[in-house]
């Protein structure tokens, strides 16, 4: 719970009100927030042509009072599996867009506690901004409460909805018409915050008639008196979880910028194209792999991969071309049919010159029997070559089974034949949770890992296409792309 504290501990003993009055201000993307707390102190003190990331403080003087305004980052709204918009991210331009802008989450941004405490002791009054030509429905509702519960408990009672662009409504319709015609969600939020509102128009300039800062402050005082002058206070305990999250994101912010800076001095400058094959016997998760590297659905998973199909797409920062294969049989080399090891071979084809990387594709729940491995590694020497374990690494699928237990646990039990297998790759191993497509990090270790191979295999960066892989027509495999869009000019060849 957050704690409430009484005006008397500004050092007013007498019960008057204290000399100053502090508003903290949040809301959604594109709100108009910024140039609301501009509205207030009476100045173009915050910058509202740029996405706030961080909690900004101002001062001002309004009738003898000292007003302190604290602005804020945009509060995150969920996005919409149907829209597939790119998202915008001036949060601060006002109410100028038909949908709210979505930004990606990012490392520098704070939560609502941060600027709770840049008011000390805590604010008089947290003004909830919406925008009156936003949609506000049950997304936009669902941001407010998680970001209100954000700071603790008792929130609510300090709050006030600011509407901004009340020029945009029709002539004739005022506010609460708006209230009343928006929907529930609206109409919610104005119940919850005590039916406590005013509206702004940020455009209009200084005058004697610009009569909305003065209104609004009116209605401070109503609150602080409805409240008996008490002020809103961060609990001391949400403040250390706040401090905590910020240090872990400041550390992986660090941690990222230096992973980043080491893979461009490894490969001598930004990759440009990374070839993977995938490999494995059937029923593996080969097609599911696929889909979770490029982060979206290229490959039809849950069905048995007849044809060899190549799929391209942009992956942290890389141009990354994927080729699935069919399934190999797990008892022996003479068991698959002669057809799908020829597409296998005519997948490597696919990747012209050559694959980087021969990605077998393991389950973490399936056990690695003496056969299986030997089968494995058959028809890996088989179909490619002696050299191939100098491109081979293996990806163990269905990651999210393995719950908390480290992979490397994973293989000291996995027994003395998953070890060989591994040592065969030159311990080149990664583990994937194929399960959530674009949202893995690991995805973005692996391609690190990848890179890593291709460094250490200096002139042999890849596996060379041999001649007897295009011995015979290439009569079943599936591809989107013309025959000589080929990879020649990638730097890591």
């Amino acid at each position: 719970m957050a704690a409430v504290s009484s005006a008397s501990d500004t050092g007013d003993h007498r019960g008057r009100h204290p000399p100053e009055r502090r508003l903290l201000i949040l809301g959604g993307p594109r709100s108009g927030k910024t140039s609301s707390a501009n509205t207030i102190l009476g100045d173009e003190m915050f910058d509202a042509g740029t996405e706030t990331t961080h909690s900004n403080v101002g001062q001002t003087e309004i009738y003898g009072r000292r007003v302190t305004v604290v602005d804020t980052p945009s509060w995150a709204i969920p996005a919409d599996p149907e829209d597939d918009e790119e998202p915008n991210t001036d949060d601060n331009a006002g109410a100028e867009s038909d949908s709210p802008a979505r930004p990606p989450p990012s490392l520098d941004s704070e939560g609502p506690c941060m600027g709770a405490i840049l008011c000390p002791p805590g604010p008089h009054a947290i003004l909830l901004v919406v925008s009156i030509s936003q949609p506000f429905g049950d997304r936009e509702r669902k941001a407010a409460e998680e970001q209100l519960g954000a700071l603790g408990g008792g929130t609510w009672r300090y709050c006030m909805v600011l509407f901004t662009g009340v020029d945009k409504l029709p002539k004739g319709v005022f506010i609460e018409e708006h209230i009343s015609n928006t929907g529930e969600a609206l109409q919610w939020l104005v119940e919850r915050c005590g039916s406590r509102y005013h509206a702004f128009d940020n455009t209009l300039k200084d005058s004697e008639e610009n009569t909305q800062v003065p209104e609004l402050m009116e209605k401070v005082e109503e609150l602080v008196t409805d409240n008996q002058g008490w002020y809103f206070e961060v609990n001391e305990l949400i403040l250390l979880e706040e401090e905590q999250a910020r240090r872990a994101l400041e550390e992986e912010r660090m941690r990222m910028e230096e992973h980043a800076r080491q893979r461009e001095q490894m490969i001598g400058g930004p990759p440009r194209e990374l070839r993977l094959l995938l490999l494995g016997w059937k029923g593996v998760g080969k097609s599911s792999v696929g889909n979770a590297i490029l982060g979206r659905r290229f490959f039809e998973s849950g069905q048995e991969t007849e044809l060899c199909l190549r799929r391209q797409a942009l992956v942290c920062g890389r141009r990354v071309t994927i080729v699935d294969t069919p399934g190999w049989d797990w008892f022996s080399v003479s068991r698959t049919p002669k057809r799908i090891r020829q597409e296998s071979q005519r997948g490597a084809a696919l990747l012209r010159p050559g694959p980087h990387t021969l990605l077998l594709v393991l389950p973490v729940v399936s056990s690695l029997t003496a056969r299986k491995r030997r089968t494995l590694l058959a028809h890996i020497e088989t179909l490619f070559g002696d050299n191939a374990c100098l491109h081979t690494m293996v990806l163990f699928s269905c990651g999210d089974w393995l719950g908390h237990t480290p992979i490397e646990e994973h293989i000291l039990r996995g027994g003395r034949e998953l070890q060989r297998l591994l040592e065969y790759c030159g311990n080149y191993y990664h583990v994937l949770d194929s399960k959530t497509p674009g949202k893995d990090r690991s995805v973005s270790l692996l391609l690190d890992r990848i890179e890593e191979m291709i460094r250490e295999n200096g002139d042999r960066a890849f596996l060379p296409i041999q001649t007897e892989w295009l011995s015979e027509e290439s009569s079943y495999s599936s591809d989107n792309t013309e025959p000589e869009d080929d990879c020649r000019g990638c730097q890591l060849q």
